[in-house]
């Protein structure tokens, strides 16, 4: 698993920052295709240890580790970043309105997770690629949407809008919370949701064909604590009930639970250089 996880960091670097490249020199006239490249730049590499879900709408828990992987162009830092941020590379920055791309790593899921999932077809691992906006109605919140499509494990579409308030206790010590939601097309929560006929027989699950709409709605917050200015350890905690299309489905109703709890740490670095 390490060794995928490797070459899937690997190569989602890779292509996120040859999109920047050919951006930005179709962007503006007479520059060369690399003079986009030389400069500072700001790469932060971190971990979440967590306890979960087995998998999406579980009862049981279990504890996973994932990657925290940003990589931009040096300049003011963001007013505010959540451990819910997925991997994220930075097009446009002006203190008030940020974008650009974004992904998200995705893990096989199969019987050898959980024993409710046995009868039920295998989930390929692969990924999620899309775009990210955020933006600041005050000093003190922040709204981000993330707009991805999936690669490889699903071919859905799969949407989450966030809102947090922060607030500095310290000027080393930030507290921020706030609602989340997840809306996603049909061919997500099928392949998550979903119980084919010949699976409801494999399973004893009943069918189930679900649609798009909102998946859940929910609530999270952290402790953020900067323990040097390129060193950030969090603490942290969500809850969100699945809803629509997945609370219905029969893995959940039959199997599983619509409330979903998640809490842990998380500890990144910053990595300053110049090409």
């Amino acid at each position: 698993m390490s060794d995928m996880i490797r070459k899937l960091t690997l190569s989602a670097l890779l292509c996120t920052a040859a999109s920047i490249l050919a951006g930005h020199a179709s962007a503006e006239e007479g520059s060369g295709l690399f003079d986009w490249v030389h400069g500072d730049w700001k790469l932060v590499l971190g971990a979440t240890g967590m306890v979960a879900p087995d998998f999406e709408g579980a009862s049981d828990m279990m504890f996973a580790v994932s990657p925290i992987i940003s990589l931009g162009k040096a300049g003011p830092e963001p007013r505010f970043t959540s451990r819910d941020d997925n991997i994220s590379i930075s097009l446009f920055d002006n203190g008030a309105v940020r974008g650009g791309l974004n992904g998200k790593f995705l893990f096989s899921r199969d019987a050898g997770d959980s024993d409710d999932l046995a009868g039920l077809d295998p989930v390929r691992w692969g990924g999620e690629a899309g775009g990210f906006a955020e933006f600041y109605p005050t000093d003190w919140l922040r709204v981000r949407g993330e707009v991805r499509h999936g690669i490889r494990t699903h071919d859905g579409v799969v949407a989450e809008l966030r809102a947090d308030a922060f607030h500095d206790v310290t000027p080393a010590i930030r507290i921020s919370g706030g609602p989340r939601l997840m809306v996603a097309s049909a061919d997500y929560f099928d392949t998550y949701y979903g119980v084919t006929p010949a699976e409801s027989i494999a399973s004893g699950l009943s069918e189930y064909d679900p649609d798009g709409g909102i998946g859940s709605v929910g609530v999270g917050g952290a402790i953020d604590w900067k323990t040097t200015d390129q060193f950030t350890t969090s603490l942290f905690g969500e809850y969100q009930r699945l809803v629509g299309p997945a609370a219905d489905s029969s893995l959940v109703q039959e199997r599983g639970s619509v409330n979903q709890f998640t809490f842990g740490v998380s500890a990144s670095y910053r990595f300053d250089f110049t090409m």
